[in-house]
């Protein structure tokens, strides 16, 4: 079943990779509840099918970098990009596109996340097993307030820009 508007986020696990130590934080691949990061925060979420692909990565990603400063302006206080690789992988991807310390680059290392959200995508005949759909969300609170997901092979309403637009 998949996510709709007015429900709340599911519970489960996503891995940051970490390049600078803080508090409760150490260097490398670190587990985050998504309960606990959502709680009291206006977040957009858009997943991906997979990083270093080819529309993640020419104009997924880069639109969310390019409009990160638009987003705050209408009090979004984070941006995450999720996709099922390891935490390995989205911390390069993202110094790759410039992303660090703006998006958020979110490991579903076992597509456990998309799954949850009923938002998961069978892409074994191109030899990657399950992924993510493309979709973006706005959440508030844990809550899902805005909802746009992508039909197979397109990118035309998960786009950073027309999240923007939804923003009241």
């Amino acid at each position: 079943m998949t996510i709709k508007i007015g429900e709340k986020l599911p519970e489960g696990t996503l891995a940051e990779f970490i390049e600078v130590e803080s508090a409760g934080c150490s260097l490398g691949p670190n587990s985050f509840n998504v309960s606990d990061l959502v709680k009291g925060k206006k977040i957009v979420i858009f997943g991906l099918p997979g990083a270093y692909t080819p529309t993640c990565s020419a104009q997924h990603v880069p639109g969310y970098v390019a409009h990160a400063a638009d987003f705050k302006a209408k009090g979004v206080d984070e941006i995450w990009c999720t996709a099922v690789n390891d935490a390995f992988v989205m911390g390069a991807w993202g110094r790759d596109q410039k992303a660090s310390g703006v998006v958020r680059m979110m490991a579903d290392g076992n597509a456990a996340f998309c799954k949850a959200l009923g938002l998961d995508a069978d892409f074994t005949k191109f030899g990657m097993g399950t992924r993510s759909q493309r979709y973006s969300m706005l959440v508030e609170d844990g809550v899902v307030k805005q909802l746009n997901i992508e039909e197979g092979g397109k990118f035309e309403v998960s786009s950073a820009e027309t999240m923007l637009a939804q923003l009241a």
